[in-house]
């Protein structure tokens, strides 16, 4: 890389470089901790989708600083992908949608009296540029990272999260409050004005009573059979999302043969209510003596008086058919 395209790079991305960072994103991080102050006093953290490691640098930073005995503080990072060592965070490689990791966080801690703190995410999927895809892949990202995070986190914790911005937004801040005293969506200053994530900051856990715990991953799981194989009423009454109809009947953006059953030949209906005045009828009425295939269909250009002539002709055509249309909504 030359120098004038390292020149053009952001100034996050140059201090990072400069100050060690393993990502801009740190700094996502650090503005998020100066403005709700998630940190301070956390001596239990977990780190979701941590790779390449930016965030579980900065809780090692912050954690580890100023303490003479280090043997209290625990950092857990869990990725799918292998990331290089950090000094101070021990590492799991598993699937953040899987109860067995859930536990391996929980016996780092020792234990259930000793669950985190604080747990963090900021992963997100490898977006496509279709703001709808993205967002709603993003939300069951959030989705399984909430799950383990009912595993792992303590009452009284924090939970922050990526999360792209859209129309459901609100419906989200008002399913998070469900397990959280109090829920902010910040936009921190590195984070590109261009980019539409933003972070969830969930502080006070609170689990509702008679809530169990589970493993969802919603792009695999039926999450209606998980609902019932619990007596948990707070743990159906939680699930937001129903399916009406069979999931494998007719894809509403799939184009079918209208011969749906075998040797039985389909019968064309008219429509129940056609189009008053169509734009497409003058077309379709002279497709009945035409091709367009042969280009029977010709448009010439008139210059002076023939032109005249046919913008005449085409007045009266069209005042006499809105006459004929005036009589026939009249009957």
């Amino acid at each position: 890389m030359g120098k004038t395209s390292k020149d053009k790079r952001d100034i996050y991305y140059r201090l990072a470089k400069e100050e060690g960072w393993r990502a801009r994103s740190a700094f996502k991080l650090l503005q998020i901790d100066e403005k709700f102050v998630i940190i301070d006093g956390v001596t239990r953290a977990v780190d979701l989708c941590a790779a390449p490691g930016s965030w579980s640098q900065v809780l090692s930073k912050r954690l580890y600083e100023n303490r003479s005995g280090n043997e209290d503080v625990k950092i857990i990072a869990v990725d799918l992908q292998a990331m290089a060592p950090l000094n101070g965070v021990t590492q799991i490689q598993g699937d953040i949608t899987k109860l067995s990791t859930a536990q391996s966080i929980i016996e780092h801690f020792g234990g259930e009296d000793q669950k985190a703190q604080l747990v963090v995410c900021d992963g997100a999927p490898d977006v496509t540029g279709l703001h709808d895809i993205d967002e709603y892949i993003q939300s069951q990202l959030l989705l399984a990272a909430l799950s383990i995070t009912t595993h792992v986190l303590m009452p009284g914790g924090t939970f922050v999260a990526k999360i792209f911005r859209g129309k459901d937004t609100s419906l989200l801040y008002s399913q998070l409050r469900i397990f959280f005293e109090k829920v902010s969506i910040a936009k921190p200053p590195s984070s590109r004005n261009s980019s539409i994530e933003a972070f969830v900051v969930c502080q006070n856990y609170n689990c509702p009573e008679g809530y169990i715990p589970q493993m969802i991953n919603p792009m695999v799981d039926d999450v209606k059979v998980i609902a019932g194989a619990t007596d948990s009423k707070i743990n159906q009454e939680l699930i937001p999302f129903v399916v009406c109809g069979d999931l494998n009947g007719f894809d509403s953006d799939m184009s079918y043969n209208l011969n749906l059953e075998k040797n039985v030949e389909y019968t064309y209906h008219e429509v129940v209510q056609k189009p008053i005045s169509p734009a497409y009828k003058e077309i379709l009425d002279k497709l009945k003596n035409f091709s367009i295939k042969h280009t029977a269909i010709t448009v010439t250009h008139c210059a002076g008086e023939e032109k005249a002539k046919e913008n005449e002709s085409q007045s009266s055509a069209q005042e006499e058919n809105t006459l004929a249309n005036t009589e026939d909504f009249a009957i």
